[in-house]
């Protein structure tokens, strides 16, 4: 299995994966939406063979006030149902966490599993008293620091893209 940057011959295959992983089209869509209107973006698969088993994808979020503070928001990340618990998921993770860094990003927030993200490093996004637009749970919005204490003091509200307001 590979990690790699997507291409877009796998744009069709990004978007069927994303339906069979979550039983619905609104991440697919999302995706590629943000695709087209947010920048920098981080899109990788995992290639088994010539087929996309996985993809993690992450733009760019914002924290107002804070503009010398660059965050990605990591959404969606998606095994094919049949592949999961297999590791994918994890490098998935670790090489976009790394593209991440390599970009120059400060940190990087997820609503996600508190039972799955910790064990790369996410803690609670309210532990650097920073919160999330949505009305979600304080123990799934989550936040890691990719440089020590690039979050140190940076308080508020996280601002996703309008793509967000509209899956």
């Amino acid at each position: 299995m590979n990690i790699r940057s997507e291409q877009r011959a796998d744009i069709p295959a990004i978007r069927e994966l994303n339906c069979a992983a979550f039983d619905a089209s609104v991440e697919a869509d999302l995706v590629d939406v943000l695709r087209q209107q947010a920048a920098p973006i981080v899109s990788l698969v995992a290639d088994d063979a010539g087929s996309v088993v996985g993809h993690i994808f992450f733009s760019p979020v914002t924290l107002p006030g804070h503009a010398d503070v660059t965050i990605m928001g990591l959404a969606p990340m998606a095994v094919l149902p049949a592949r999961q618990r297999q590791g994918i998921g994890s490098a998935l993770m670790r090489a976009g966490l790394a593209e991440c860094r390599q970009l120059g990003f400060a940190a990087v927030v997820v609503l996600g599993h508190p039972g799955y993200y910790p064990r790369f490093g996410f803690v609670p996004a309210s532990r650097f008293r920073i919160g999330c637009e949505y009305d979600v749970p304080d123990d799934v919005f989550m936040a890691l620091e990719l440089e020590s204490h690039a979050l140190k003091g940076k308080t508020g509200t996280i601002r996703y893209h309008a793509a967000f307001a509209k899956a």
